[in-house]
C-alpha cells in the first residue's frame, strides 16, 4: 500500500510509521505525530485507512485546514487506490452528493474543512452521523487545536467535542509538523478527551511519537540589509541564481503584491498569492509552481501549511515571521526530495510593529465579550455578526473571532441566522489569555535572537521546536548553514539595481473606493441610514499616498502614523513625503475648484499642512474645515464599521468659510485627511460637503489602510 501510494517500488515504512498504524489498525487507540514535514505523515493515515476498510470500518474524516492542503491530499489517496472527497466553502453545490457517496460507502476518506464543523447544518446533520460511522478519525495540522500554538484556530477547539461523541474503539491520529513540547503535551490532553477502551475503562493513554527536525537538505541563512529597496534588489540578483522554483514569503499582502511586481519589472515569473487572491487564481498558480512554470510564488502566510512540492529548491522570507515555530513549519516546504534547499530570511526594521498589528487581534476586554452575550441574551432571537456590531466596538474579523471562541466555551451557539446566547454560566479566563499573549512576546523575542544568533541556525530551530533528539546531541551543528560556514554570505546587492528598486518603492499613489453601503443596525444607534449610500451623498474614488502595510513609502507612513509610547507626534508632512504627495496630485491631477479640511483631534497641523500644501499645488483656496465636536476627544478607530461611523456622525460638522458659504453648489471639493481607514470619516464629511450642495468630492490621504 505504501508503494503504491509514493510510487516507489523499494519503497519501506518508517518505524514509527509502523508503529503509528498499528496502534490505529489492531490497537484502535489514539495517537498524535509530530514529524517534520516530508517525513510521511499523510502515509500513516492513507495505509490506515486501507487496512480498517478492509476490515469493513466506515471512511476516515479528516479535518484538514487549506484547500490546497485537501487538494493535495486526495490526489494522494487516489494513487493508492483510495477514493476520497472534500466538503468545503468552495463546494457547497456538491456537498449533497458527497453525504450519498459517504452513506453508500463507495467514499474512503472524507476531508472537512474546521469551519464546517460549526456549520449549525453540518455540526447538528451530518457530524453526529460521521462521528457515528468514522471507522478513523484525523486532525491534520494538530497544533491548530492549542492554544499555544503559532495558528490557533477556534474552529479546530469543535474538535475535541466530536472525540468526545465518538463510539467506544474509534481510532484517532493527530499530525502536525510544528509542535513545541508545550503544544504537544496540550494536544495529547485534548485527544484524550471521552477516549475509553470500554465503557468501564479509564481515558486510554494517548500514543505520542515526535521524532527530529533535522532537515539535511536545508542552508539555513539570515541577511540583513538596510532597508526594503535594498531586499528587492537582493532578490532580483539571488533568486536566478537558486534552483529551481520556489517562495518568497512576505508579512503582509501589499508587500507580497509590491515584491512580485518588482521581480515581475526585471523579466523574473513570478505570482503574488494572498488572502486576497480569488480560488481559482490560487489553485491556477499553485498548478504553476508545481510544474516549474514560474520561478515564485510571492506569498503571504495564505500559502502554508500543506503545499506539497517535494522539489520546492528555495524559500525566501521578505519580513520575519513572529516566532521560529511559524518560520520553521514555511520553511519546511522546501527541499523535501532534493539535496540542497536554500532558506533565507531577510529581516525588516519594521518587522516587530507588524507583529504588533496582528497581536493587537488578540482575544478581547472582558468588557466586550460581556457586552456580546449581553447584547444576544436580550435580543429575543439570533443576531448576525453583522447585526450584533452597534453593540460591540469590535472590527468585524476580531468579533467573529471572539464568537468562535466563546461558541466553543458554549456561551453562544451558531445557529440559522447568526448567533445566540445559550444561557450558559461563563467566566472570563484573563490569566490564560494573559500568558498566550506572554508566550507570544517570548515568541517574538526568540525569533529576533535567531536573527542575531552567532550559533548554527538549524540547532537553534531545533531547541526553539524542542526537538527530543537534540539533547541527546550536546554541541550538535549542522554544517550547512551560515553561521556554520555551510551558506557563503551572498554579495552585497548592486548599488544600480539598489537605486532601481527605491525608485520603484517610491512611486507614490493608491486608489481609494468610496463606501457605498451603510452597515446594518444602525437604527440601535440612533442613526437612520440604512441600505446603499445614494449617488448624490457619497464621494466619488479618490487617492492616498501610499497603503499603510506596504513596502518603501509605507515604512515612512507606518513611522509618521504609529503612535510612539502612547502618544501622537504631530507636525508638519514630513521632507520624506513632499515630493511623493505633489507626485500623486500631479499624476491624478484632480480637478476641484477648492480643499477642504478634515480637522484632525489628534494631527491638526500635518492635515493643515497637507491640505495648504494641496491647495497651493492645484491653484485653488481653502474653503472649509470637517471638525469634530469641541467636547469630543480623538474617536477610536479600532472599533467595527457601525460603531465607527456612530462615533462619526455624532461628532462632525461642516464649518466653511465666509467665502465659501453659499459657493458649494455644483462645484467639485478635494477632501484632505492624513488616513483612509475605515473610510466612514471621509464618507460623512462627503455627505456634508454634498448636502452643503457639493457635485464632487474627491478624497486624498497621506495612508491608505
Amino acid at each position: 500500500m505504501l508503494r503504491d501510494l509514493v510510487g516507489h517500488p523499494d519503497a519501506r515504512l518508517r518505524a514509527d510509521q509502523w508503529t503509528a498504524i498499528e496502534a490505529l489498525v489492531v490497537d484502535r487507540r489514539r495517537a498524535l505525530v509530530v514529524q517534520r514535514t516530508g517525513w510521511g505523515k499523510s502515509a500513516v493515515y492513507f495505509v490506515a485507512t486501507a487496512l480498517l476498510r478492509e476490515l469493513g470500518a466506515g471512511p476516515t474524516v479528516i479535518v484538514s485546514p487549506l484547500l490546497a492542503l485537501m487538494r493535495n491530499q486526495v490526489e494522494a489517496a487516489r494513487r493508492a487506490g483510495i477514493q476520497a472527497e472534500t466538503i468545503h466553502s468552495a463546494n457547497t453545490d456538491e456537498w449533497e452528493t458527497v453525504h450519498a457517496r459517504v452513506a453508500s460507502g463507495t467514499t474512503d476518506v472524507l476531508l472537512v474543512s474546521p469551519e464546517r464543523l460549526n456549520n449549525p447544518a453540518f455540526r447538528d446533520e451530518v457530524l453526529p452521523r460521521l462521528a457515528r460511522d468514522a471507522g478513523l478519525l484525523v486532525v491534520d495540522e494538530a497544533h491548530c487545536i492549542s492554544d499555544w500554538g503559532h495558528d490557533f484556530r477556534p474552529d479546530y477547539r469543535r474538535i475535541r467535542t466530536m472525540l468526545e461523541e465518538l463510539p467506544t474503539g474509534t481510532p484517532v491520529l493527530a499530525t502536525t509538523a510544528t509542535a513545541n513540547a508545550r503544544v504537544t503535551a496540550d494536544v495529547a490532553e485534548q485527544l484524550a478527551a471521552g477516549a475509553t477502551v470500554d465503557a468501564a475503562a479509564p481515558a486510554a493513554d494517548v500514543l505520542v511519537l515526535r521524532g527530529t527536525l533535522e532537515r539535511e537538505s536545508l542552508r539555513l541563512a539570515v541577511r540583513e540589509l538596510p532597508d526594503h529597496a535594498a531586499q528587492l534588489a537582493w532578490l532580483t540578483q539571488e533568486l536566478p541564481r537558486m534552483a529551481g522554483s520556489g517562495i518568497v514569503y512576505c508579512l503582509t499582502v501589499a508587500a507580497a503584491e509590491q515584491v512580485a511586481d518588482h521581480l515581475r519589472s526585471t523579466g523574473m515569473e513570478v505570482r503574488a498569492y494572498t488572502g486576497h487572491t480569488d480560488p481559482a487564481e490560487r489553485l491556477e498558480q499553485e498548478q504553476d509552481l508545481l510544474a516549474n512554470r514560474i520561478k515564485a510564488l510571492v506569498a503571504t502566510s495564505a500559502l502554508g501549511m500543506g503545499f506539497d512540492k517535494p522539489d520546492l529548491g528555495f524559500v525566501v522570507h521578505v519580513g520575519a515571521p513572529s516566532s521560529p515555530i511559524s518560520y520553521y513549519q514555511q520553511v519546511g516546504r522546501a527541499g523535501r526530495a532534493t539535496e540542497r534547499a536554500d532558506v533565507v530570511l531577510l529581516p525588516g526594521r519594521d518587522d516587530r510593529a507588524i507583529w504588533d498589528w496582528y497581536a493587537s487581534m488578540a482575544f478581547p476586554p472582558e468588557a466586550e465579550v460581556r457586552a456580546t452575550i449581553d447584547a444576544l441574551t436580550t435580543a429575543g432571537g439570533p443576531l448576525s455578526t453583522a447585526a450584533l456590531e452597534p453593540y460591540v466596538g469590535l472590527r468585524r474579523n476580531r468579533l467573529e473571532l471572539m464568537l468562535k471562541v466563546l461558541d466553543v466555551d458554549g456561551a453562544v451557539r451558531r445557529v440559522k441566522g447568526g448567533w445566540e446566547a445559550t444561557g450558559r454560566a461563563w467566566a472570563y479566563d484573563a490569566e490564560r489569555y494573559a500568558r498566550v499573549a506572554e508566550t507570544r512576546r517570548a515568541e517574538q523575542q526568540l525569533m529576533l535572537d535567531y536573527v542575531r544568533s552567532t550559533t548554527c541556525r538549524m540547532s537553534f530551530l531545533r531547541a526553539a521546536l524542542d526537538d527530543p533528539e537534540l539533547a541527546e546531541q550536546p554541541g550538535w551543528r549542522c554544517g550547512r548553514c551560515d553561521r556554520c560556514g555551510g551558506v557563503t554570505a551572498a554579495a552585497a546587492p548592486d548599488a544600480v539595481a539598489v537605486a532601481a528598486a527605491r525608485e520603484q518603492l517610491a512611486v507614490p499613489g493608491t486608489p481609494l473606493e468610496p463606501r457605498r453601503q451603510w452597515p446594518s443596525g444602525l437604527g440601535t444607534l440612533g442613526l437612520e441610514l440604512r441600505g446603499k449610500i445614494g449617488e448624490t451623498e457619497r464621494a466619488e474614488p479618490g487617492r492616498a499616498v501610499g497603503r499603510l502595510d506596504g513596502l518603501g513609502l509605507g515604512a515612512v507612513l507606518r513611522a509618521l502614523l504609529t503612535p510612539v509610547g502612547g502618544a501622537v507626534e504631530d507636525g508638519p508632512v514630513p521632507a520624506a513625503l513632499r515630493g511623493a504627495v505633489l507626485e500623486v496630485l500631479d499624476a491624478w491631477h484632480p480637478e476641484v475648484d477648492g480643499v477642504v479640511v478634515v480637522a484632525s483631534a489628534s494631527r491638526p497641523a500635518l492635515v493643515e499642512h497637507l491640505a495648504t500644501a494641496a491647495a497651493r499645488h492645484l491653484g485653488v483656496p481653502l474653503v472649509g474645515h470637517v471638525r469634530p465636536d469641541p467636547s469630543a476627544g480623538p474617536g477610536r478607530h479600532d472599533v467595527n464599521s457601525a460603531q465607527r461611523l456612530a462615533s462619526v456622525a455624532r461628532r462632525l460638522h461642516l464649518d466653511l468659510s465666509d467665502a465659501a458659504r453659499g459657493g458649494l453648489p455644483g462645484r467639485a471639493v478635494l477632501l484632505v485627511d492624513d488616513r483612509y481607514d475605515t473610510g466612514w470619516t471621509v464618507t460623512v464629511a462627503a455627505r456634508l460637503l454634498r448636502d452643503a450642495g457639493a457635485a464632487h468630492v474627491l478624497p486624498f490621504t497621506l495612508a491608505a489602510g
